[in-house]
């Protein structure tokens, strides 16, 4: 049997458990069968990063989404206390 394939020494937080044991299972296969999986493990891995990829770029988005809507209700809050204050000035001139 040949080596174990270098697509597989992802780290542990990339890819899941399962797809790690999986893995490990056709490395034990012989080299005809091996070779027949192991292009589409490596896309299962390769798509399985990309999602991992994704979803960390759209908790971040998120994550500034949140505080830009924070930072606007503050200024929207701030611009209302003013406008009152204002107002009250006029009314009492």
């Amino acid at each position: 049997m040949s080596e174990s394939v270098p697509v597989l020494k992802p780290s542990i937080e990339e890819i899941p458990r399962e797809i790690l044991d999986l893995a490990e299972a056709i490395n034990l296969l012989p080299d005809d069968c091996r070779q027949k999986v192991d292009p589409y493990l490596t896309r299962v891995i390769d798509s399985t990063r990309r999602r991992r990829r994704i979803l960390s770029l759209v908790q971040d988005a998120l994550g500034q989404l949140r505080l830009d809507m924070k930072y606007l209700a503050f200024d929207l809050e701030a611009t209302r206390r003013e406008r009152d204050e204002y107002r009250r000035k006029i009314e009492e001139a």
